[in-house]
């Protein structure tokens, strides 16, 4: 099996806040900023709030989502009185963390967001990533509360729209169901269960430790499924099929069924077997996302093990 030297942790940036509703992203911020000292062990820790706005009014965002304003076109663009407030943002926290691509980039940039879907503890990281998929071992084999899994992104660095890809190295913990605007304790309790073990791989690996690689099982995405809809006024006529609510990650085969409409009759699903995923969730109506459908692979990844300078 292939060992890889990859170079020490030295600089990490915790996010919550990227979306202001999405709170225990939020308070776990809050909570290092109080309780960890900026150096943790062998690296330091910069904790933020990215989109205080709307975090402030408890809303997504204010006037669009922040976590799409990091491709290399928007962040390349000039800004002037008419950019919107996330795009500027973004500018700010590529400056701050970044700047995207380099190597004055932070180390790891992680994070973290609220699903009103039912996905346990989610990691999503870039197919080429091999921290990150470490990352999602190390904290799936250490976590018994909740399932964890891995949605892999199978992207160009350059293609990656949201915030963890400004770091060398980068992964989104996302963590549900939690309604947006609300804190639940043990949804909390779970997404800062993953965020500690990040922070005691990053100190493992710093140390020493190899790190050995092995089969994991990823989600990879296919495509996404809209609600039907009115074909003159364009508004949803069904709701997701209570079979499927609350079933993300369980196999979906041609016949079960996915929406049940509002007069009352099932709409079964008719494509190739695969894995649903975001079921039903809140913030995608406005993207016209019911769900995303993903394959489940099962990859091998090299060991590895910090380089020594």
């Amino acid at each position: 099996m292939e060992h890889l030297f990859l170079q020490p942790f030295s600089r990490l940036a915790v996010c919550g806040g990227t979306h202001g509703n999405e709170l225990s992203g939020v308070y776990a911020v809050k909570e290092l900023r109080k309780t960890q000292p900026d150096q943790f062990g062998s690296f330091s820790v910069a904790a933020v709030i990215s989109n205080p706005r709307a975090v402030e009014a408890c809303r997504r965002y204010m006037e669009t989502d922040l976590n799409r304003c990091f491709t290399e076109a928007l962040l390349s663009a000039p800004v002037t009185d008419a950019t919107p407030y996330e795009v500027r943002r973004a500018h700010e926290l590529n400056s701050q963390l970044g700047p995207k691509g380099s190597r004055d980039a932070m180390d790891l940039v992680c994070d973290l967001h609220n699903t009103t879907a039912n996905m346990g503890i989610c990691i999503i990281c870039l197919n080429s990533d091999w921290a990150g998929l470490h990352l999602y071992k190390y904290i799936q084999e250490r976590t018994t509360a909740t399932p964890v899994r891995l949605i892999l992104l199978d992207l160009a660095p350059s293609e990656v729209y949201s915030l963890e890809s400004l770091g060398k190295h980068g992964l989104s913990i996302e963590v549900g169901p939690q309604p947006h605007g609300v804190i639940r304790a043990d949804i909390y309790n779970w997404m800062k269960e993953a965020l500690d073990r990040t922070l005691d791989w990053v100190q493992s690996f710093n140390s020493g430790a190899t790190f050995e690689g092995g089969e994991v099982e990823v989600y990879i995405h296919e495509r996404s499924v809209d609600y039907p809809r009115d074909p003159e006024t364009q508004e949803i006529t069904a709701a997701i099929h209570p079979q499927l609510q609350d079933s993300d990650f369980t196999l979906l085969r041609p016949g079960d069924p996915i929406f049940q409409t509002f007069s009352g009759e099932t709409i079964l699903y008719a494509g190739k077997e695969l894995y649903p995923y975001f079921v039903n969730e809140c913030a995608y109506y406005e993207k016209k996302i019911a769900f995303h459908l993903g394959r489940k692979v099962t990859m091998n990844i090299p060991s590895i093990s910090v380089k020594k300078n």
